[in-house]
Formats: C-alpha cells, sequence, structure tokens
C-alpha cells in the first residue's frame, strides 16, 4: 500500500509537471504574439503619425500633441540611423568586408564579374571609323563573344538618338546593328556634339546597370587600343576600389564666345582661368565604384562643354585615386602604350 501511494504520488507529480510545463509555452506563445503585435502596431502608429504630422504640417495645422511629436521625431531619427546603417553596408561590400557565408551565397547565384566595358563613342556618319576599328582591334560575332566570356571585356559602340527620333538617321544604325550587334544605343540620350557631356554619364548609367564590371572605359572612335595591354594594365588596380585613371592634363579655359572650345562656366574657374586636373577624353577608365556613384547621382550632378572635363568634375571632392598612366596617352605613341589616335 505504501509502495502504491507512492507511486500514485509520483504519478501526480509528473502530471502536474507536465501541466505547468504546458502552461509556460502556451504563456510564452501568447507572450510572443503579444510583444509582435505591440511591436507591429508601434510601427504603424509611427507610420501614420510621421504621415499626419507632414500633412498637417503641409496644411499650416499644429493639432498634433507633443508628445506624438516626440515619438515622430524619435522614429525619424531611427530611420537615419537605419540608412546611416545600410551606407555602412553597402561600403563594406564594396572594400569587400562582407561575411563569407553571404559572399559564398551571393557568389552561388550571380555570373562571372567582367573586368571591363568598354564604350567606344561615335556618332552618325563615321560608319568607316567603325568599320576601321572593327578591322583593326574589335571583335565581331562570335569572336565578340569569346572576348567577354574568356577575358571578361565587352566592347560596344556608344550611340544616342537622331534629334529627329526615328528619322534616316536612326534607320541607318538600326540596320548596322542587325548586321553586327555591336552597339550600345542610348534611346533616351539625343545625339549631338553639345550632348556629348550628357552622353558620357548616360554610357555610364546603362552600362553599370546592364553589366557587373570591375571597370568601365571610354574610349574615341578614332583610337586604336590594344585590348589585351588595356586588360593588363585595368587588371593591376583591381586593389584600389575607386580609381580614375587616365592621361592626365588640365588646360585653359576658354571665355570667348567664337572659340570652339568655348566653356559657357568659364567664371567658375578662377581668375587663371585653367581646368582642374582631369584625364584626357580619348580614353580612361573608371573603377565599379564610381560608375556607381554616377549611376546613383545621376539628376545632381551638372555637366560643363566638354566629356572629359565634365567626368573629372564628379570626382572632386571624393575618396578617389587619380592615376596619370602614360599608357592612356593616345597622342604619343610610347613603348607599351595601350592606344594610339589617328
Amino acid at each position: 500500500m505504501h509502495s502504491r501511494a507512492s507511486q500514485n504520488r509520483l504519478s501526480g507529480s509528473a502530471f502536474h509537471s507536465r501541466i505547468s510545463t504546458l502552461l509556460l509555452a502556451m504563456l510564452s506563445t501568447m507572450a510572443a504574439i503579444y510583444v509582435a503585435g505591440r511591436l507591429w502596431q508601434d510601427a504603424a502608429d509611427r507610420v501614420y503619425l510621421i504621415q499626419e504630422l507632414d500633412n498637417r504640417s503641409g496644411q499650416g495645422e499644429s493639432a498634433i500633441s507633443v508628445d506624438d511629436t516626440l515619438k515622430v521625431i524619435a522614429c525619424r531619427e531611427q530611420q537615419k540611423q537605419l540608412s546611416t546603417l545600410e551606407m555602412q553596408l553597402a561600403a563594406a561590400r564594396q572594400e569587400g568586408f562582407v561575411p563569407n557565408s553571404l559572399s559564398k551565397n551571393e557568389g552561388a547565384q550571380s555570373k562571372k564579374k567582367l573586368l571591363a566595358v568598354i564604350g567606344i563613342f561615335t556618332t552618325f556618319g563615321r560608319k568607316k571609323n567603325r568599320d576601321a576599328i572593327r578591322k583593326a582591334w574589335m571583335p565581331s560575332g562570335a569572336a565578340l563573344k569569346k572576348l567577354a566570356d574568356e577575358k571578361g571585356i565587352v566592347v560596344r559602340f556608344v550611340i544616342g538618338r537622331s534629334p529627329n527620333r526615328g528619322d534616316s538617321l536612326d534607320r541607318q544604325i538600326d540596320r548596322e546593328n542587325e548586321q553586327t550587334n555591336d552597339f550600345l544605343v542610348l534611346d533616351g540620350q539625343v545625339e549631338a556634339s553639345e550632348e556629348r557631356p550628357k552622353k558620357l554619364k548616360s554610357f555610364y548609367i546603362h552600362a553599370v546597370e546592364n553589366w557587373d564590371a570591375e571597370f568601365y572605359v571610354k574610349v574615341n572612335d578614332d583610337v586604336y587600343v590594344n585590348i589585351d595591354v588595356l586588360g593588363a594594365t585595368l587588371t593591376a588596380y583591381l586593389n584600389k576600389p575607386r580609381v580614375y585613371i587616365g592621361c592626365m592634363k588640365s588646360g585653359e579655359v576658354f571665355s570667348e564666345l567664337t572659340h570652339k572650345w568655348y566653356e559657357p562656366d568659364w567664371w567658375k574657374f578662377g581668375d587663371a582661368k585653367s581646368y582642374f586636373t582631369h584625364a584626357s577624353g580619348e580614353l580612361f577608365a573608371i573603377s565599379r565604384a564610381l560608375a556607381q556613384f554616377i549611376s546613383i547621382n545621376r539628376s545632381i550632378l551638372r555637366t560643363y562643354a566638354h566629356d572629359d572635363v565634365s567626368a573629372g568634375s564628379w570626382f572632386i571632392g571624393l575618396d578617389v585615386k587619380h592615376i596619370d598612366e602614360r599608357k592612356f596617352c593616345c597622342s604619343s605613341w610610347l613603348p607599351g602604350a595601350i592606344c594610339t589616335a589617328v
């Protein structure tokens, strides 16, 4: 009897223990749901308060309470902190400081990164120049794709659209592109000499959105390029995330309206009338981070009279490494040079 009573007490204790555990689990679950609900409600309230404050501020009303205003201010401060953290994370990714597991996952899902995207700036009526480049240094057909697959270099002729959209000039380019498939046609960009700085910006925006490359290169259609030497030179700067590579120069700013190189904003360059240091427009390269910067800030980056000066102006004030690479000086042939102008 004593043994049976003990067993009953033990069974009862185990039963009560299981009930207690079950009740604790239920209470924990309910508490978690309650907390999650409150957090969600608080977030919704904050969004509502922000919208309400903005609406009433715009209408000249001030009916919102001081307590609610303080909540809105605190919420906005949290949003600012979140934005700052997101920017720091983006910067860390750019510098290569990302978790190994994240890098592996992203690497498995993404294609192989290209070394460079080369944009050959051309215009209407210069088919002979393009054909000469195709024969001299730019592959055609399957060889063009092979260059991208094996060496990670994409090459395209870059052109805008005629001011008279859809006219014979546009149709000629479209027919040529159907045969060669080697154009990057900027549909939203007017093709005109005074539009070249804007065309350069459009090229970077389009290129960085469509190709993930380490470098983005601009070259004129009267320049011959040694792609192998160019690739080897760019590879030497892969460990520098923000580089601007070219044949660096300065030059006089012309304020005379009738001058060929007239600069409407000449007064911004001081009494000396000298441009800041920038790369020659014949051939220069920028790293991915700088191309992304141009794409992100497209609406607030102004342009000057010349595309090379405009590009140089975009990097003033940034932590950018200017590389004066003499191999990029196309006008004077040097041993081991990358290019030559014709």
